[in-house]
């Protein structure tokens, strides 16, 4: 079997028991006996072998196993998946994307995998990440990058690009992502994707992000269809439900009553958008007007030393793993670490005093964003300052400074809904770069808003369905 060439990328798609199905549609076909959980497994599993040779998304494959799954149990039963390689998947190694040890096995699922596995997927394997999640890319310091499957030359974002380039070139249907500072919504955006961000708390957390100071990673799923993300969010909320958050429930379309929605088209910390994201974000906002929605501009009054303070934090996160990072595996040496998590990790030695006060700002970001929301529902913006960029343009292997500039000019948006816990979701909009590049917009919500969040994309993905990589 081989990957269909479209141009300059890659897809997957064909006439087998995937098809063009979504996550929900194969599980149907599962259901109703017209598809194999195993004849979906074994199909999934070539696909993925047929395109990765260009993408590079792949870090571990599992063989798929004979019985498909387990069918008839959980929303997705017999779905084929992957899981992200930051995240312990019994018996496969947790690399983290690092060179710095060799990965073991895990001897047991993380929790959230465990709430994963709830929803009947079958895992093929793991899927890349750049070292630690750390990067809004993809790549490496001596190795391939993940290659994005519009169009190969480019990023797939990070740092669940492994997960998003296999789902947006038809391998599977879906793949896991987690979010800290943009990782889901980031590479929706680049490939075209859907990408929810839950609220803080929704999904299952694992053990390193209930040790942090401030916990701002959040699990989900990257999906080429909004049914599926909610399909997802229904069924983690099913297997642990949130005692303090409004109940999310089954989403199904767009809901009747009409929103007033607050455009942002430049990020709060004034970095400016481009030119084509920031008609992406405007075509959005008309949609969103002649669907009978109200939309005026909105202010974020964050504090100026957001940036500072988020890039101060996540320092300190390269540092904490420098320190205990023999917890991974006996040989890790902080030293083999990427330059860019070096840097990170020199950036916070020259501030560490100022922790406190970083803490204590980025803790009451939430004001101001809770202000933001006043007379709106939502929040509409880009996902990223400007589009996808070509590969080597964010590379660890640039220099620190320079880099770290590229970095923050880039991710100006996805981190306040990581600090302050918010919902966000990537919808890909109807407009595409030059080279054909999908080009993302973000709604973002009060905590517990993602139904609301659902509703909107259902809405947007009826009145304009989204592009398809195998229509080019």
């Amino acid at each position: 079997m081989t990957a269909f060439e479209i141009r300059t990328g890659v897809h997957a798609f064909r006439d087998d028991a995937l098809g063009e199905h979504d996550a929900v549609g194969l599980a149907d076909a599962i259901r109703r006996g017209e598809v194999g959980a195993a004849e979906a497994a074994r199909d999934a599993a070539e696909r993925v072998r047929a395109v990765d040779a260009r993408l590079r998304a792949v870090e571990v494959h599992s063989s798929p196993p004979a019985s498909g799954g387990a069918p008839g149990g959980g929303v997705f039963a017999g779905v084929p998946t992957f899981v992200k390689d930051n995240t312990d998947y019994r018996g496969l190694p947790t690399g983290h994307g690092s060179s710095a040890f060799r990965p073991r096995p895990a001897r047991n699922h993380a929790p959230f995998a465990r709430q994963f596995l709830s929803t009947g997927v079958t895992v093929l394997g793991k899927t890349r990440l750049p070292e630690f999640g750390f990067s809004p890319t993809t790549e490496y310091e001596g190795a391939e990058p993940v290659r994005n499957p519009w169009h190969t030359g480019y990023s797939a974002g990070g740092s669940s690009g492994g997960s998003a380039a296999l789902v947006a070139a038809g391998a599977v249907p879906l793949a896991h992502a987690n979010d800290g500072g943009g990782s889901i919504r980031i590479p929706a955006a680049c490939c075209g994707l859907v990408g929810l961000k839950p609220t803080r708390g929704r999904v299952v957390a694992n053990a390193q992000s209930r040790m942090l100071p401030l916990d701002i990673v959040a699990d989900g799923v990257v999906s080429r269809s909004v049914r599926d993300a909610a399909a997802f969010l229904a069924a983690a909320e099913a297997y642990r439900p949130h005692p303090k958050l409004p109940p999310v429930g089954s989403v199904e379309g767009p809901a009747k009553r009409r929103l007033r929605i607050g455009l942002l088209p430049d990020s709060p910390n004034g970095v400016r958008t481009d030119t084509a994201t920031r008609a992406a974000v405007l075509a959005t906002g008309e949609a969103l007007e002649r669907l009978g929605h109200t939309v005026e501009p909105a202010v974020v009054a964050v504090d100026p030393r957001f940036t500072d303070d988020f890039l101060a934090y996540w320092g300190m996160l390269s540092f904490l793993i420098g320190a205990t990072g023999r917890s991974l595996g006996s040989d890790f040496d902080w030293r083999r670490m990427d330059p860019l998590s070096r840097g990170l990790r020199e950036s916070y030695l020259a501030v560490w005093r100022q922790t406190p006060g970083v803490l204590r700002r980025l803790r009451s970001t939430a004001v101001a964003y809770a202000a933001a929301f006043r007379g709106f529902d939502l929040l509409l913006s880009p996902v990223l300052a400007h589009t996808t960029p070509r590969l080597g343009h964010l590379s660890p292997t640039v220099p620190y400074p320079q880099l770290i500039e590229r970095i923050l000019t880039y991710v100006a948006f996805t981190p306040v809904d990581n600090v302050v816990g918010t919902p966000s979701i990537s919808l890909p909009s109807a407009h595409a770069t030059d080279d054909g590049l999908p080009v993302g917009v973000m709604f973002a919500g009060r905590p517990g808003a993602e139904r609301t969040l659902l509703e909107i994309a259902f809405e947007l993905e009826a009145d304009r369905p989204f592009r398809r990589i195998q229509d080019l």
